[in-house]
């Protein structure tokens, strides 16, 4: 049975989202749907039903073509915040729900993470969110699911421009221990805590970095 034009372009939509946030597509970046029906192996009609319906989520703009959204600045502030809520929030649900199963999980994602000096930086964006998404998963909250899709694209957009250095990556896993410390203690209030504070790290290395 062949898949349908619906179900094409919701894969389509999927791998495009994937591209914009693991940094292969930058913002202000120009999409050429040609190339992008070659590049996915997809035809024009799910490609552009892709595209359209990214348009409407805010990733992509039309300007004489299709063109990869970028932020406005005077946004930044509120992307964090909402980032911080949703994070914390999705966090404390999931130290509730989470299984053991997801605990090594996550575990073994901050692994592979570690040497982060030998990871390429779209590969490190991958297992970040994998990392994060994963938290969101385990919270099962539709809703939230639904603010964390929304807040990511605006928040990722913010952290592609920016070279972290060394250092700061390793940090940023240090962050990601604790929060999964937390979520193995059950601790609800620690793990939203070391949530909403990994987001405010990122936001310190961030908008110096775009000279805000």
């Amino acid at each position: 049975m062949r898949p349908t034009e619906t179900a094409i372009s919701t894969d389509v939509r999927t791998r495009l989202r994937s591209m914009i946030l693991g940094g292969e597509l930058s913002p202000g970046e120009r999409i050429v749907e040609d190339e992008l029906c070659e590049r996915l192996g997809a035809g024009r009609t799910p490609v552009r039903e892709a595209l359209l319906l990214m348009q409407g989520e805010g990733y992509l703009t039309r300007k004489r073509g299709w063109v990869v959204e970028q932020v406005v600045r005077s946004q930044i502030g509120a992307i964090f915040e909402s980032r911080a809520a949703v994070e914390g929030a999705t966090a404390r649900l999931a130290a509730r729900r989470i299984t053991k199963a997801e605990l090594a999980r996550l575990a073994a994602l901050i692994e592979q993470m570690q040497p982060a000096d030998s990871l390429t930086r779209h590969e490190l964006n991958r297992l970040n969110g994998i990392f994060h998404q994963s938290i969101v998963d385990t919270a099962a909250n539709p809703l939230l699911a639904q603010f964390h899709e929304r807040t990511q694209f605006q928040y990722w957009m913010l952290r592609v421009p920016v070279l972290f250095a060394e250092h700061e990556m390793r940090q940023s896993n240090e962050q990601h221990q604790l929060i999964l410390a937390a979520l193995t203690a059950r601790d609800e209030d620690g793990a939203e805590r070391a949530a909403r504070q990994h987001v405010e790290a990122t936001r310190a290395i961030v908008e110096p970095a775009l000279h805000l």
